[in-house]
């Protein structure tokens, strides 16, 4: 299979961890774009064992950290102006639910969001999020863990309680 095609089959996928890592849809759109220049420049230096949406998300998740110390640096903006949710207008029921659970994970700690993402949403087994992120899989097997468990507890306390009328 030609580069391109690899690479367009897994731009969804891309997006949404791109979104996970940044917060914001336009820096999302940024960070994919600057992925696959980067991808397309080094895939001769791609190792064939790497499954190619691991070796992806890495090198995302590289990008993404290497503009954070950058911007860091710079002290241009502060981190709260770069990580806002997406804002999403709710219209029935189903939609405002899924703009509280997205708001829940939003606001998990990064390494918790991160490593949530990539084995819940993205369907990454423990170990390969652990090599993705560079860090033990007991570890992701912790964050994920803590993560469920926050948004369990978050789920828990906005549930309305109901009582019996009989």
């Amino acid at each position: 299979m030609p580069t391109h095609h690899a690479l367009a089959q897994e731009a969804d996928a891309m997006k949404r961890y791109a979104i996970t890592l940044t917060r914001d849809v336009h820096t999302a759109d940024d960070l994919v774009q600057d992925c696959m220049e980067r991808a397309l420049r080094k895939w001769t230096l791609r190792r064939a064992g790497v499954p190619l949406r691991a070796w992806l998300f890495t090198m995302m998740r590289n990008l993404h950290v290497d503009g954070w110390r950058q911007a860091k640096r710079r002290q241009t903006e502060s981190l709260e102006t770069m990580t806002s949710p997406p804002a999403i207008p709710p219209t029935q029921e189903n939609h405002v639910e899924l703009n509280r659970l997205l708001a829940r994970v939003m606001s998990l700690p990064d390494d918790q969001r991160v490593a949530l993402i990539l084995v819940s949403v993205e369907g990454f087994t423990y170990r390969e999020a652990a090599q993705t992120l560079g860090v033990p899989e007991g570890t992701i097997l912790s964050r994920v863990s803590r993560a469920r468990a926050a948004l369990r507890g978050a789920t828990a306390e906005t549930a309305p309680r109901l009582r019996s009328v009989t």
